[in-house]
């Protein structure tokens, strides 16, 4: 998420402060994206900007409306359906936006869903969501100068990672709720502080493969924290740079190849596992300052894929992408969720 003013002038700055690794071509073999087409439209001017998705198991998207404080439900089908509203909150001190806004979202096994909620006051925290909706409960508090932004779960541990995009750390909580502590932090994590607008360190966040990954708008880069044994954050590796803008991301397989929402540019980018990448999606696809990716794969087509792969064959595997756009820096388009086939060579 980003600041409106900050953004139009975001990839500027930062390209004259960085060097930018260029977008490479696709490779063949590897993740290919077809068939985008939108969705599910939202309204920019009732404050429905969606920030942050998470899946149904039959492929229907929950996703934040950041301004409007809602979260809504799309099925496959566009319609959209509210499940809650965050409350709101009276002269809201949120730092840089001065207003309450909605950020990330998770899904526990059980269908609970978790929202990021910012306020600048006492409500700033991880509330919990029922599985039809209903009234949101606050279940953990953060620094009321906090700006939590990208959520993640990691049901196995019992524990939430909380990208906080103004201190520029990431926090953990217990599943259970609680006391917020700080997990991971150090100048990968902060923002640029010579860049004199909104700091926009840490953003999006995911759980794989043993690890806390996390994007660094400001440092354009996707970053690496390994899990010790303990639970104790491991050295955090810097995994890709020259990411302009990057906000959230998802990971196309079990390996390390991800898609990013690069909000500052219109456009996605499929991040390799050595750290370069291609540009797959831009603004005539769909895209207007994208948001959030998401990756959706059916049972049904997952236990195909196993048999295949049993029985020796290499046949390719098909699979569904979100983004959600949200318009900050366009008045001709207005907020949508996009969706995209997603074929993997080998997963």
């Amino acid at each position: 998420m980003f600041r409106l003013s900050r953004l139009a002038t975001s990839a500027t700055v930062v390209a004259a402060a960085l060097t930018l690794l260029a977008p490479t071509a696709a490779s063949a073999g590897e993740p290919t994206l077809s068939d985008p087409r939108t969705v599910a439209q939202f309204s920019r001017s009732a404050g429905q900007t969606p920030e942050n998705i998470a899946l149904e198991p039959d492929g229907s998207a929950n996703v934040t409306l950041a301004f409007a404080r809602q979260v809504v439900r799309v099925d496959e089908h566009g319609s959209t359906r509210l499940l809650s509203v965050l409350p709101a909150v009276p002269n809201p001190l949120t730092p840089v936006f001065r207003a309450a806004v909605v950020t990330g979202i998770v899904r526990a096994k059980d269908g609970t869903l978790y929202v990021n909620y910012a306020t600048g006051t006492s409500e700033t925290g991880i509330w919990r969501i029922g599985p039809h909706g209903g009234t949101p409960v606050q279940i953990a508090q953060l620094p009321t100068d906090s700006l939590p932004n990208g959520l993640a779960l990691d049901e196995k541990l019992g524990v939430f990672y909380v990208a906080d995009t103004a201190r520029g750390l990431v926090w953990r909580v217990p599943l259970k709720g609680g006391t917020a502590t700080i997990w991971a932090a150090g100048a990968a994590l902060q923002p640029l502080s010579e860049i004199e607008r909104f700091p926009a360190g840490a953003n999006g966040i995911k759980v794989h493969n043993g690890a806390v990954w996390v994007s660094n708008t400001d440092r354009q880069t996707l970053l690496r924290i390994p899990v010790r044994r303990d639970g104790v954050a491991g050295t955090i590796e810097t995994r890709a740079t020259g990411l302009a803008g990057i906000d959230d991301f998802a990971f196309t397989g079990q390996d390390d190849t991800v898609l990013a929402a690069l909000i500052a540019v219109n456009e996605v980018a499929l991040v390799r596992p050595n750290g370069t990448h291609a540009i797959v999606l831009t603004s005539p696809d769909g895209l207007s300052s994208p948001t959030a990716v998401a990756v959706f794969e059916k049972q049904d087509d997952k236990e195909k894929t196993e048999t295949t792969e049993k029985q020796g064959k290499q046949g390719k595997q098909e699979k569904t992408v979100y983004v959600t756009s949200a318009s900050y820096f366009s008045a001709v388009r207005d907020p949508n969720l996009l969706t995209a086939r997603l074929e993997n060579g080998q997963d």
